[in-house]
């Protein structure tokens, strides 16, 4: 359970790494428009906002790598820590983005899959431990 758990949360990281990329480098591009169902003139309006979202995603995507890597090493009260602070901001924040808009839920649900059973399973994992 804790290397499944520890491999999904990896996902996740990778897949928050990128929105980043979307959210903070490619705001104006087609793809990331298209992805979040943005024209033109609305990306160009909300590009501060997304820049600094993007970065949000990066931040708990880092959490998620550093907590890997503290496990990896010896030390999984903290490196577990990490990694369920930031799959569980990621969670959290899937959530709000289907609570405030019911039209975002495939992606939220995108968004929340993978630290949804990377939390799970690293719960069980931690709860069952001898």
């Amino acid at each position: 359970m804790l290397i499944t758990g520890l491999v999904l949360a990896a996902l996740a990281a990778v897949l928050h790494v990128f929105i980043f990329y979307l959210e903070s480098i490619a705001w104006l591009s087609p793809r990331a428009r298209a992805t979040f169902g943005t024209s033109q003139s609305v990306a160009a309006a909300t590009k501060e906002l997304a820049f600094n979202q993007g970065f949000y995603n990066l931040f708990l995507a880092i959490a998620v790598g550093l907590g890997i890597g503290v496990t990896a090493a010896g030390s999984p009260a903290v490196g577990l820590t990490l990694v369920l602070t930031g799959v569980g901001s990621m969670l959290a924040a899937s959530l709000v983005l289907v609570l405030s808009n019911r039209a975002q839920a495939a992606a939220a649900l995108k968004q929340g899959v993978l630290p949804l059973l990377s939390t799970v399973l690293l719960a069980i994992a931690l709860l069952t431990a001898h």
